[in-house]
C-alpha cells in the first residue's frame, strides 16, 4: 500500500533535516552538514511491513516554488495523501510564506481534495520561550485562515527535542489502515498482561503508533511521554550502531514499577510499564 506525502514550505526552513532525523538516523547535529534541495527529493520509507511512503520532498526555493504551481501542478498534487507543510518562525518573509501556503491548499483543493494537511511551525527553539505560545497561536490563525474548508493539524517543533517526534507520530498515524483494530487488540494485550500501560513504536523510526493506558484518573503522567521515550530510545540505538552493538531490548527496574521495551513483531516494538511488584520478566 503506497501513500504519497508532501512535504513543502520555503527554502531553509528544515523539511530535509526532519525528514533525515526520523527517516535516516541522523542526529540533530549533523543536519547543518544537509545541503538545499534542488527540485524535488523522492523517498521510499516502508512502514510496518506492507505501508510505504512515498516522500516528495519538495524545493523551497522561489523558482521552484513558482513551478509547482503552474508547469508542474497536476504532476506535484496529484494523489496526494498527506500534505506536510513547514513553517520557519523566524522567517523575515511572513507574508510571502502565508502567499505560498496559500497556493499550495488551492492546488491540494483542487487535485487532491481529500488529503489530510499538516502544518509545522518550525525551530521553535529559538523563539524566547516566553513567547513561543503568541507566535504559536498567531501561526495558527492565519494558518486556518488560509486553509478553509480544510482542517489542518498544527504543531510546533524543534530538531532538538521530543516535538518533533510528536508531530510525525500523529502524522504517521493517520496513514495507519485498520487502525482502530489495533487498537482494540493492543487494549486486549494490556489487560492479559496486567499492564498499567503500552506503548507501541514502529521498529526503525520509533515513531509512536499507538499506546493504551490503564492508569487511575488521578495519576500525573507526562503528557509528553511518549515522544521523549521516542527520541531517548532512537538516540540510544544510534549510540549503539556506533559502537557496532546492536539494540534488542531493555529492561528498567525501579522500586515503584519496571518497564520492559522488547520486540513484538518483525515490525515494532512494544513498551510495557507495570506497578505489579509480583510480575517479573524471564
Amino acid at each position: 500500500m503506497k501513500k504519497k506525502v508532501l512535504l513543502m514550505g520555503k527554502s531553509g526552513s528544515g523539511k530535509t533535516s526532519m525528514r533525515s532525523i526520523i527517516f535516516a538516523n541522523y542526529i540533530a547535529r549533523d543536519t547543518r552538514r544537509l545541503g538545499a534541495t534542488i527540485e524535488v527529493e523522492h523517498a521510499s520509507v516502508r512502514f510496518l511491513g506492507n505501508l510505504v511512503l512515498n516522500l516528495w520532498d519538495c524545493g523551497g526555493q522561489d523558482s521552484f516554488m513558482e513551478n509547482y504551481f503552474t508547469s508542474q501542478r497536476d504532476h506535484i498534487f496529484r494523489n496526494v495523501e498527506v500534505l506536510i507543510y513547514i513553517f520557519d518562525v523566524e522567517s523575515r518573509e511572513l507574508d510571502r510564506d502565508m502567499e505560498y501556503f496559500q497556493s499550495t491548499i488551492d492546488a491540494v483543493k483542487q487535485n487532491s481534495k481529500d488529503a489530510k494537511v499538516f502544518c509545522l511551525v518550525h525551530k521553535m527553539d529559538l523563539v524566547q520561550e516566553d513567547m513561543r505560545d503568541r507566535i504559536f497561536d498567531d501561526r495558527v490563525a492565519q494558518i486556518q485562515q488560509r486553509s478553509h474548508p480544510l482542517e489542518p493539524m498544527c504543531f510546533r517543533t524543534s530538531i532538538w527535542d521530543e516535538t518533533l517526534y510528536q508531530a510525525w507520530s500523529s502524522i504517521v498515524y493517520s496513514l495507519i489502515p485498520n487502525v482502530k483494530v489495533l487498537e482494540a487488540n493492543l487494549d486486549r494485550f494490556c489487560a492479559a498482561c496486567d499492564a498499567d500501560e503500552l506503548i507501541l513504536f514502529e521498529k526503525t523510526t520509533f515513531l509512536v503508533i499507538s499506546h493504551v493506558s490503564r492508569f487511575a484518573p488521578e495519576t500525573q503522567l507526562d503528557s509528553h511521554r511518549f515522544e521523549k521515550i521516542s527520541n531517548i530510545i532512537k538516540q540510544f540505538k544510534l549510540a549503539c550502531a556506533k559502537s557496532q552493538a546492536q539494540f534488542s531490548a531493555l529492561e528498567v527496574r525501579h522500586k515503584g514499577f519496571s518497564v520492559y521495551l522488547d520486540k513484538l513483531t518483525a515490525n515494532t516494538f512494544v513498551m510495557m510499564i507495570v506497578s505489579d511488584p509480583t510480575i517479573r520478566s524471564f
